[in-house]
């Protein structure tokens, strides 16, 4: 893609990044939004968590839903974080880029974009979760 490079200073859609066909995967801090914005959009992540519940999300990605690899942070340090050595993270890409699972892990970070994409829509289970929410809410506010 020749002459095609982009820098975006400031603020980036991620979202609609994630979701461009060229992307590949994405190397991620493991904060909520940003694994949800990923797993909605259907790419596997090489993780990287900083601190909190970062590394609890790490393992519901790599561990769990296994959309992802570990580039090898193991702890919470309160002023730096974790040093993560330029090989690890090399070699965390490279599966996440072509390694011999990511065919697996594309798979069922499609299939978990699809299941998503439902739940999000009409009558899915998030929307329809979202509208017996509020529901409850008028009906306390209104006793």
């Amino acid at each position: 893609m020749e002459g095609k490079e982009l820098i975006i200073r400031g603020w980036a859609p991620q979202v609609l990044i994630l979701e461009h066909e060229a992307v590949g995967g994405f190397v991620t801090h493991c904060g909520w939004n940003s694994t949800l914005e990923a797993v909605f959009a259907g790419v596997p992540m090489v993780t990287w968590p900083v601190f909190a519940e970062q590394f609890y999300n790490e393992k519901l990605v790599t561990q769990m839903l296994r959309i992802g690899v570990e580039a090898g942070a193991q702890k919470w340090e309160r002023l730096v974080g974790d040093f993560v050595k330029k090989e690890a993270l090399e070699k965390a890409v490279s599966r996440i880029m072509g390694g011999e699972e990511v065919e697996g892990m594309r798979a069922r970070a499609k299939t978990l974009a699809e299941m998503v994409s439902m739940a999000i829509e009409q009558g899915g289970s998030s929307s329809s979760d979202l509208d017996a929410l509020i529901e409850e809410v008028r009906l306390l506010h209104s006793s």
